[in-house]
């Protein structure tokens, strides 16, 4: 698994803390490009400084490789 993902209610779970919220939603920028390429979209919210994020192959109705491997990407654009 990811560094410090969660499995929670079937998907796995981050929650990502920034400065500030320019900060925050410039990752998630980031994060939407990715997916993008990846075809695979998060389930996600922000609220000022965090974001959380969940990821679920929701065509599987389970966690699958594609959310490990987004997960990992996410992890390298934080990192």
């Amino acid at each position: 698994m990811a560094r410090d993902w969660q499995e929670v209610d079937g998907a796995l779970y981050k929650k990502f803390e920034f400065r500030n919220f320019a900060e925050a939603f410039a990752f998630m920028t980031k994060v939407a490009a990715v997916a993008e390429l990846q075809n695979h979209h998060p389930d996600w919210s922000n609220s000022w400084n965090i974001v959380e994020i969940s990821l679920c192959s929701h065509d599987k109705g389970t966690i699958t490789q594609r959310d490990h491997e987004l997960a990992n990407a996410i992890d390298e654009l934080f990192a």
